[in-house]
């Protein structure tokens, strides 16, 4: 994992390169990579990692920070 937590909202800012794990890859832990276009989680932080909409429109959550 890279030096910044995608589980601190603080981290993350828009257009910002990211990898993340969407829904349906949970299981597998599959990273898809794309631009943060909108924050979806409100609280600072997630166990999990922020949820992020990227600029493609996927939505999942942070696991590295590029």
């Amino acid at each position: 994992m890279s030096t910044k937590d995608g589980r601190k909202r603080s981290n993350i800012n828009y257009g910002l390169d990211v990898g993340v794990v969407l829904k349906e890859d949970q299981s597998t832990g599959r990273l898809t990579y794309g631009k943060v276009q909108k924050i979806l989680t409100n609280s600072p932080t997630h166990p999990h990692g922020i949820k992020v909409r990227l600029k493609t429109g996927e939505v999942g959550r942070v696991k590295e920070i590029l």
